[in-house]
């Protein structure tokens, strides 16, 4: 695993190794590194998974079962680029699918719980446009989608 000095640690009751092997499954440059297990007389039961070590597109990310359910919310969420349609469709469909739920401006809660922004690179682009009227007018498109759709936010700056 990369040296890396901050590392988003997420809490499941129990399910830290299914979400992280699901999301292992779901992003390209992504591993299990490590699956840590409870001791004998540690607070969890023997054997059962305590944390997951995993890479998504090679950042470090960890899971643990803290055994109580501590739900996400949408004051955190994971934040994929895309730098295409299609990838902004599969990353979309994979993550709702087995019980997600879709919310405005390519934001989604996967079947965990955990808050995601589907987001083309392009956005950041197209919101900084130093014409504040043109930028407006992506901020409205985007305010209309659930799912983002590129084309509709590259043509929104001309109206």
């Amino acid at each position: 695993m990369a040296t890396q000095q901050l590392v988003p640690a997420l809490w499941f009751a129990s399910e830290a190794l299914e979400a992280a092997e699901f999301y292992v499954a779901t992003f390209p440059d992504s591993a299990l590194v490590r699956t840590t297990r409870w001791p004998p007389g540690g607070p969890g039961p023997q054997g059962a998974v305590l944390t997951v070590e995993f890479e998504l597109f090679g950042q470090s990310v960890t899971a643990m079962n803290g055994g109580v359910d501590k739900p996400f919310t949408e004051a955190l969420s994971m934040t994929v680029l895309c730098d295409t349609q299609d990838e902004i469709d599969r990353y979309w469909d994979t993550l709702l699918a087995g019980g997600g739920a879709p919310a405005r401006c390519g934001w989604l809660t996967d079947r965990y719980g955990l808050s995601w922004q589907i987001v083309p690179t392009i956005l950041r682009d197209l919101l900084n446009d130093p014409d504040p009227a043109r930028a407006a007018r992506v901020v409205a498109a985007m305010l209309q989608m659930v799912k983002l759709d590129i084309a509709t936010l590259q043509s929104a700056p001309n109206g």
